[in-house]
């Protein structure tokens, strides 16, 4: 018998369409891919169950209205968007959140989504983040909030808080590895092309964003399919072949569009990669150097000091 988790996203007038897909999409694609026993039904609720209009200008139809659904919930999620501001000031809204989370398992907001938490009195005396741009008004407006505006996501007891926009596909994979393992999680993140592993407490920023996107095709490809297969063979050879060029070729490459070369930052992404499963599961050393493509752990440990400055045992410990 298949059962069914609940997932309710609130969404409002100038919601972030990004926000939510990204809350749908890689729950909806855990459906696709793993043989759930527990698959994830998700609903769209508005006030009044009315078509909002997104932030883009695009209209999406509801699929219940807020003042309608009834607990259990098994998650809870509040978007973002442009009109967080007006939906944190109604009260019908906030007071419908605020009865919801009560009936929810877990609780949760993407982006600017954390003020109409902070609005509920959920995030009081607890660490939560939002969009590192409204960060400060986050804190102005809900001083008892303890506003942290570096890390991509925060996890406090039962609720959770993601900052900017696609930081919500994380959140959503560390639930779906919560709920149902990191193998699933790991081939819902390679479905959808994105990298996985994400440092929880960096500074809103992956490997994308602190390194110039590539425009040059091949190696765009090629740093692609290093962040979607990070346990595999990615020596410069098999990597090579993803491009079609030689392999001193490939090099040439990277060094003129990225600054650096495959090898660098092949390295760079898999300790990326591993920093986010130290400060995000249990897993030992070894079974993350495994799962990361390092040979051995003192291959990552290495690796780890390279980049962080830090062993992976001290590093965990910081993120706990």
């Amino acid at each position: 018998m298949v059962s069914h988790r609940r997932i309710v996203v609130v969404g409002y007038e100038h919601a972030e369409l990004i926000d939510i897909a990204c809350i749908t999409t890689p729950l909806g694609m855990a459906n696709l891919t793993g043989n759930l026993a527990d698959r994830y039904q998700m609903v769209l609720a508005t006030p009044g169950g009315k078509p909002i209009t997104c932030d883009s200008g695009l209209v999406l139809q509801a699929q219940r209205s807020l003042e309608r659904v009834r607990g259990p919930i098994d998650t809870l999620v509040v978007s973002g968007g442009l009109g967080h501001r007006r939906a944190s000031e109604q009260a019908g809204l906030v007071a419908h959140v605020r009865r919801l989370a009560r009936e929810s398992r877990r609780v949760a907001s993407v982006c600017t989504g954390a003020s109409v938490l902070a609005a509920t009195g959920l995030l009081n005396g607890r660490r939560a983040t939002t969009h590192w741009r409204f960060a400060p008004g986050l804190r102005e407006r809900f001083p008892e909030v303890l506003v942290d505006p570096d890390p991509i996501f925060i996890r406090d007891g039962n609720i959770a808080t993601a900052a900017g926009v696609t930081s919500a596909m994380d959140l959503m994979l560390a639930f779906i590895e919560e709920d149902h393992g990191a193998e699933l999680a790991q081939q819902v993140a390679r479905e959808l092309v994105t990298y996985l592993q994400r440092p929880g407490n960096q500074a809103q920023m992956s490997i994308y964003t602190t390194s110039p996107v590539p425009e040059h095709p091949p190696v765009r490809r090629v740093t692609e399919h290093i962040l979607a297969s990070l346990a595999e063979d990615l020596s410069n050879e098999k990597l090579a072949a993803v491009a079609g060029v030689s392999a001193r070729q490939l090099t040439r490459l990277f060094l003129a569009h990225l600054g650096e070369t495959p090898s660098r930052f092949v390295r760079k992404a898999r300790t990326d990669a591993a920093a986010r499963l130290l400060a995000d599961t249990s897993l030992t050393v070894a079974e993350i150097a495994a799962r990361c493509g390092f040979g051995t752990p003192d291959a990552l440990r290495q690796s780890f000091v390279e980049r962080f400055g830090t062993a992976p045992s001290r590093y965990r410990a910081m993120a706990s």
